[in-house]
């Protein structure tokens, strides 16, 4: 039997593709963006007095309501940003499923919805199943800011919504205020919808502040905004996330999500808000990750790779034209085989495949990973 795809250019994804080949080679894995080290073992032992209290039934389609509550109490305390937790909070499977709801909640056939590159690869097959048109605009190399000139050419009466990813992966890059205020301006004269993956707001280094929707009242009032449980408590395989907006746009979000997944794995919910309830290390994240980063830099510094600015996530791009003429995805799997650490091809990020000689590394790993992934690279 045949069937027709309904993605017929996409197959299976680079993130699994060079686990794959990590594992083949015995490479030290700094490709897939995971942590190599465990969860704080009490939010462990929370999701276990959970199931043991009975929570193992669905929780309501929403989420549970105590974690919403805690949700709203963070983002209004960061952000200064009021949410109902009744009616304009969703936990979702994952930032993914968000991701997911929020875009086929807005964008139909023949919508156009403006998609920033390089882009995180699950935005562009959801708009190709909701048969709308992704209109992509380049970030600026070698910093990866936005021209807002340029998006705001791009806005046509067709436009329906932008997706924008800050802190960016694969970048790191993040937003400065004059970027709110230039998206501020094209929202207000385009009237457009915002799609805003913050999965990495607690992932933003120098002292510098996270500048998501939420803390922009105009833009809160026509945002998805999305986080994600898994980046900030290192359990990105428990796939719990939230969406946040304002309670029309949630009321369309909650109708795809009910049959999406109904309902999201309830004792890790409980854990979850159980553990917001005590523990603040959320904002001790960024030192943590800065930490991090710093030491990967160091361990690099000796290397012929050239490290490009990190201001946020925990990625690190790196510019290898100095070692080779390789394509990156040739350079990719080269440096796994050959040389033992897994990378990602910043190309597999760009609808085209534009190619400027970038690796992506994760640095959400023990130190002893990133010394010793730091002395294979310095023998290249």
């Amino acid at each position: 039997m045949k069937l027709a795809s309904k993605l017929p250019d996409v197959g299976v994804t680079i993130f699994t593709v060079m686990t794959q080949m990590a594992n083949q080679f015995s490479a030290i894995n700094l490709s897939q963006g995971f942590p190599d080290f465990d969860p704080h073992p009490r939010l462990m032992e929370r999701i276990a007095q959970a199931m043991a209290e009975g929570y193992n039934q669905y929780a309501p389609m929403q989420g549970v309501l105590d974690l919403r509550c805690r949700i709203a109490d963070k983002v209004k305390a960061l952000y200064a940003a009021a949410y109902d937790p009744a009616t304009e909070i969703t936990i979702t499977a994952g930032a993914t499923e968000a991701l997911f709801a929020a875009i086929t909640a807005v964008a139909g056939a023949g919508d156009e919805v403006i998609v920033l590159e390089p882009a995180y690869d699950s935005y562009v097959p959801v708009l190709s199943l909701s048969g709308a048109v992704p209109v992509f605009v380049p970030l600026q190399t070698p910093d990866f800011a936005v021209d807002w000139d340029r998006v705001a050419a791009a806005v046509t009466p067709r436009t329906k919504a932008i997706i924008v990813n800050f802190p960016h992966n694969p970048s790191g890059a993040v937003l400065g205020q004059d970027d709110i205020d230039a998206l501020r301006r094209i929202v207000a004269a385009s009237n457009l919808f915002i799609i805003s993956d913050e999965v990495y707001e607690h992932i933003v280094f120098d002292g510098r502040p996270h500048m998501g929707m939420a803390g922009d009242p105009e833009l809160a009032a026509r945002s998805f905004v999305i986080g994600s449980f898994g980046k900030t408590y290192h359990t990105t395989g428990w796939k719990i996330g939230y969406c946040l907006a304002p309670a029309p746009l949630s009321v369309e979000f909650q109708k795809i999500h009910q049959f999406l997944t109904f309902a999201v794995n309830t004792p890790v919910q409980v854990a979850y808000a159980r553990h917001l309830a005590e523990d603040d290390s959320y904002r001790l994240l960024a030192n943590f990750y800065q930490q991090k980063r710093d030491l990967f830099l160091q361990r690099v510094a000796a290397s012929r790779f050239k490290p490009l600015a990190c201001p946020g996530t925990y990625f690190q791009l790196v510019d290898y034209s100095a070692i080779s003429e390789a394509p990156d995805v040739e350079m990719a799997a080269t440096l796994t085989r050959t040389y033992g650490v897994a990378a990602i091809p910043v190309s597999v990020f760009n609808h085209d495949r534009r190619d400027h000689r970038l690796l992506r590394f994760c640095f959400a790993k023990k130190d002893d990973t990133l010394i010793a992934a730091g002395d294979k690279l310095c023998l290249i």
